[in-house]
């Protein structure tokens, strides 16, 4: 275990979801979204919020504006912009004005390194890169600003030209900053080569340079991921003494995206016993990144580690096993810490540690000889090689875990159906289905028109329930997902059909499988309903 020492600072945690984040292919957040994101990003302790960069769009300048009304309870909002450009003063220079213009109390300015940038991107001299870095933090902090530098490129500059790269955390220093955060801005680096330079870094400043106010120092880190290395070039510069870590909640940025957040902070917070975060706080994580990932209407990443759906579910009956012993045994943390929750999958790989554990999840006695769980492990994997997948559908895997062990009281019966699907010349297609079912000794039938075959088959069964379950009209599908399980048999190919679905208080997903898709849609759709039934029953105490 990784121990604290007598010497450590607190580690600063620094968002840049809302800038860095934003530039990430299909991530959009509207300066509402933003302010949304900024409440909850305080609320988890996050310490330094950088909303975006003034002056450089419509939407990070309306945003500024909003956040004016937001009293922060221990974040402070940063603003984000450029050094002033060669050959002008910062009193001309219309990003250094955006800047104050934003009100934000700190502001990050990031400026050049690596001296490939300056001559050749740029177009400057190094002499002129210098000044632009000083005079431009110096113009800040007259202005009552606190200012942190980013070091763009850094690691890039310093294998390039340490001299001139740490010339310019110099210019930075010099300039008033207190704050200087080093940028592996492509990414590229690897983590052997990140704790090196970070402690030669230190080293220059604390010792070579002899900096009396040392205690003040700040050094911090800033990682892509385009190498898979963020998060542990992340974790390698703290180890090597920087306390900040600049990243972005579940990842998102630039290209392959900046160190997630998600993973750095309990990594710091559980493994190298920073201090960086509280226990109720951690606990929210996953809450955090699944509000981000809802704001920016990206699915969420399932196996996302610490905060993934999947990041400690069990399939081996091996492991399960093991887990139901000592959870130790597969899992490197307790993952009601982070807010997440184990989770034990059934599938053709499953054993009865499996079946016993899910079974006692899900409510289903397998009575006391234990002989249903041969038989549900048998029964699992035959239809799983016919094409059925319970990893993704627990209503289903219920339902059939009743059905083997006599436990299954049906809601309804199905009598019959049929759908009808018309097109003509003047409309697309549209579908009409009639359903007659029964329910204890009664029959209903009912018919219902829809957008598509499935849609008229819902509205239909609706239909004929909700006079007598009342309580399925809080029910809707959320999500509906067809694949081909093989196509070499072309259009007589076997699907798979998976439905998900919700209510005010849980979401659970059903399968169907069959060479008709209309017939593992009804199957799936089914049992979306039964379970939906048996849940509410439940809930209710009945049997």
């Amino acid at each position: 275990m990784y121990q604290k020492t007598g010497t450590q600072k607190k580690v600063l945690l620094y968002d840049t979801t809302l800038r860095d984040g934003m530039q990430g292919e299909n991530i959009f957040f509207s300066p509402e979204d933003k302010v949304k994101i900024a409440k909850r990003l305080d609320d988890a302790g996050i310490h330094y919020i950088e909303g975006g960069w003034p002056g450089s769009n419509p939407g990070a300048s309306h945003f500024f504006e909003l956040a004016k009304k937001i009293e922060f309870k221990k974040a402070k909002l940063t603003a984000f912009g450029s050094t002033r450009r060669p050959g002008k003063t910062c009193r001309e220079d219309t990003n250094i004005q955006a800047l104050i213009n934003s009100k934000a109390p700190v502001i990050t300015i990031f400026g050049k390194s690596w001296d490939l940038h300056v001559e050749s991107i740029m177009e400057t001299s190094k002499k002129e890169n210098l000044s632009m870095i000083e005079e431009s933090i110096e113009y800040l902090f007259n202005h009552d600003l606190e200012v942190i530098y980013d070091a763009e490129h850094f690691f890039d500059g310093y294998k390039a030209n340490p001299d001139y790269a740490l010339k310019t955390l110099e210019a930075a220093f010099k300039g008033g900053t207190r704050c200087l955060v080093l940028c592996d801005t492509n990414g590229g680096t690897l983590p052997c080569d990140i704790e090196t330079i970070t402690k030669e870094v230190i080293k220059h400043f604390t010792c070579d340079l002899q900096v009396k106010d040392n205690s003040e120092l700040v050094f911090g880190i800033h990682t892509h991921n385009d190498g898979a290395m963020a998060v542990a070039n992340s974790v390698m510069a703290v180890h090597a003494g920087a306390t900040m870590v600049q990243g972005t909640i579940n990842g998102y940025g630039e290209r392959c995206g900046n160190a997630d957040l998600t993973a750095v902070i309990p990594i710091l917070a559980l493994k190298m016993n920073q201090d960086c975060i509280t226990d109720q706080n951690l606990g929210n994580l996953v809450n955090l990144s699944r509000f981000v990932s809802e704001t920016a209407n990206v699915p969420p990443v399932n196996s996302r580690p610490f905060v993934g759906k999947s990041a400690f579910a069990h399939k081996g009956g091996v492991h399960v096993s093991a887990v139901i012993k000592n959870p130790n045994a597969y899992e490197h943390i307790v993952p009601e810490l982070i807010g997440n929750e184990r989770r034990v999958l059934v599938s053709e790989q499953s054993g009865k540690s499996n079946i016993e554990y899910k079974a006692k999840e899900l409510g289903v006695s397998l009575g006391e000889k234990g002989l249903s769980k041969h038989q549900i492990v048998s029964s699992i994997k035959e239809l799983e090689n016919y094409g059925y997948e319970f990893d993704a559908a627990e209503g289903s895997l219920k339902l059939i875990m009743e059905k083997l062990t006599d436990q299954f009281v049906p809601h309804f019966e199905l009598e019959s159906f049929r759908v009808v699907v018309e097109k003509d010349k003047e409309r697309p297609c549209y579908s009409h289905a009639m359903i007659k079912i029964r329910v204890d000794d009664k029959t209903e039938i009912t018919s219902a028109e829809g957008d598509g075959p499935v849609s008229a088959l819902d509205n239909a069964l609706r239909k004929a329930l909700s006079t007598i379950y009342p309580q399925i009209k809080d029910m809707h599908l959320v999500d509906f997902k067809v694949r081909v399980i093989d196509g070499m048999d072309g259009t007589q190919s076997k699907v798979r059909v998976l439905i998900e679905s919700r209510d005010e208080n849980n979401i659970f997903s059903t399968i169907g499988v069959s060479e008709d898709i209309i017939e593992a849609s009804w199957q799936a759709l089914a049992d979306s309903f039964q379970y939906k039934l048996s849940l509410d029953n439940e809930m209710s105490g009945e049997s």
